[in-house]
């Protein structure tokens, strides 16, 4: 699905500026939303917005269709009269330039906890039944999930299969026993999505009123720790008798890795999944289009084929390409959900089928700047090489930040781009690799909001291979000041991407 000339920027929320330690979706997220109307921007890119776990990654997540209970702003539920003004009077001081996870953890889930206690009370007619009616329209993940996570809490945080057995493996007693013994939990769990997805609905509404549409992130693979493996064993490949993974996800070795990635998530039996016409799958992105506009499916490559490690193996080196039925699957959501609001990252070693596949639907593919200096002119990274059906991007979430890649550049790479440039301006190299992102021919250019505020190493989202310390820049409420906002205003509108003045009804 091709889309129309236009840019944006990639930011997730927990980034925002707030008092309780991470970003939420109260005001800070409002002001961003007028900042990109402000700078010309049409577009939104947020990462999975799940639940995490181990590791605060958003691509690992207790549920591949629920919402980060994390990002619920307490001052929010304050105003709705399920907190009181003294709940909020003793927040610790937080880090102002990164989150905090366990002290945000223990600072909110008693906010979280209270706040559902007095819904539980206090809650209207009406209010009852929004909550209800929303129950009732996800049931067909939110029931699952609200018990898998009541039931971790009562087996103190351990991984699914490693719970009792008749649990572990859904024995229709043992679940109705833990439902009744679980009641409360399972209410809280569920009364959290329900604001969540309340709080995110008037976020989305907001900016698409502004001529803003979200693109979202679904990862292709889930994590082994999650509802969705618990609830649908089925689908995945999994040790029969302990439950652990038998067929483990990674790419094989390349240039960036000798051993290739192991990343330990399960592999899907695509054959069962097929035969339910991929009923699972369209549920997800039904689910994730209650959240956005468009979008971004990560690793799209293992759509085509995708590489299958076998249990016990501690690296990715011993592997094997396993075809899988992307064509049998776009076809089918496409005929379940009409015209797909797709993009495709489509890095790493892409081959001619991947391609194939990617073109046969009209999948936009990413272009990264930062990967094209470092080889010849054939380098598809390279802006003359771009195709227009693309998006391209400075870095993404994986990345450095421009000013951080630019000050590591090999003397090889750093000639390069000061050849293509030309010349640099005055603004700094961060402003010249936007200026070149949006005079691309790509429909689509994204940038990283670290890359509009000019910021360092320091800044970076997300160190591929660092187990600790990803996930927790945060920006300062100044950062977002009007010079910032003018600027890329006006290189939005030289290179025709800024929106066109809507027509006034008579």
């Amino acid at each position: 699905m091709p889309f129309p000339r236009a840019s944006g920027i990639l930011l997730h929320p927990t980034s925002f500026p707030g008092r309780f330690g991470i970003g939420d979706l109260g005001t800070a997220a409002y002001h961003f939303i007028d900042f990109l109307t402000n700078s010309g921007q049409q577009i939104w890119q947020v990462l999975p917005l799940g639940p995490t776990g181990h590791g605060n990654s958003p691509y690992m997540s207790y549920s591949s269709m629920a919402g980060n209970h994390l990002l619920i702003s307490p001052d929010m539920l304050r105003d709705q009269g399920f907190l009181d003004d003294s709940d909020l009077h003793h927040i610790p001081e937080f880090p102002l330039d990164h989150v905090d996870y366990d002290a945000v953890i223990a600072t909110k889930t008693p906010l979280l906890i209270k706040a559902a206690e007095n819904f539980h009370a206090r809650a209207t007619t009406e209010q009852r039944q929004h909550f209800e009616e929303f129950c009732a329209s996800r049931a067909f993940w939110l029931n699952d999930y609200a018990l898998f996570m009541a039931l971790k809490t009562a087996h103190d945080g351990a991984s699914w299969h490693q719970w009792d057995e008749a649990i572990a493996k859904r024995d229709p007693d043992a679940m109705e026993k833990w439902r009744l013994q679980l009641t409360n939990e399972v209410f809280y769990h569920k009364y959290v999505q329900y604001e969540f997805f309340r709080q995110w609905s008037a976020v989305k509404t907001y900016a698409n009123e502004r001529g803003i549409s979200i693109i979202g992130d679904i990862p292709i693979y889930v994590a082994h720790d999650s509802a969705d493996v618990w609830a649908f064993p089925q689908y995945f490949h999994l040790d029969s008798e302990t439950g652990e993974v038998s067929l483990m996800a990674g790419v094989p070795p390349d240039y960036f890795s000798a051993t290739g990635q192991l990343w330990g998530n399960p592999i899907y039996k695509w054959d069962v999944i097929e035969k339910t016409n991929f009923h699972w799958w369209i549920q997800r992105f039904r689910a994730l289009l209650e959240f956005v506009d468009l979008i971004r499916i990560d690793h799209f490559r293992g759509f085509c084929a995708y590489w299958a490690v076998a249990q016990g193996e501690e690296t990715a080196i011993n592997g094997e390409w396993v075809e899988a039925p992307g064509v049998a699957f776009f076809n089918t959501l496409r005929q379940e959900l009409g015209s797909l609001p797709i993009l495709a990252e489509d890095l790493g070693v892409i081959t001619p089928d991947v391609e194939a596949l990617r073109d046969r639907f009209e999948f936009p593919g990413m272009k990264i700047l930062q990967f094209a200096f470092g080889s010849d002119n054939d380098n598809p990274f390279l802006p003359f090489n771009y195709v227009r059906n693309s998006v391209v991007y400075t870095g993404t979430h994986d990345n450095d930040t421009t000013q951080g890649w630019f000050a590591n550049l090999s003397d090889y790479e750093r000639g390069r781009l000061l050849s293509y440039l030309g010349c640099t301006s005055n603004d700094g190299i961060h402003w010249d690799l936007i200026r070149l992102a949006l005079s691309s021919i790509a429909n689509q250019a994204l940038i990283p909001l670290q890359d509009v505020l000019g910021l360092g190493s320091d800044a970076r989202m997300n160190f591929p291979g660092k187990a600790d310390g990803n996930w927790a820049w945060r920006y300062r409420p100044e950062a977002l000041f009007t010079g910032h906002s003018d600027h890329l205003r006006h290189l939005t509108t030289t290179y025709g991407r800024a929106p066109r003045p809507r027509a006034h009804q008579s």
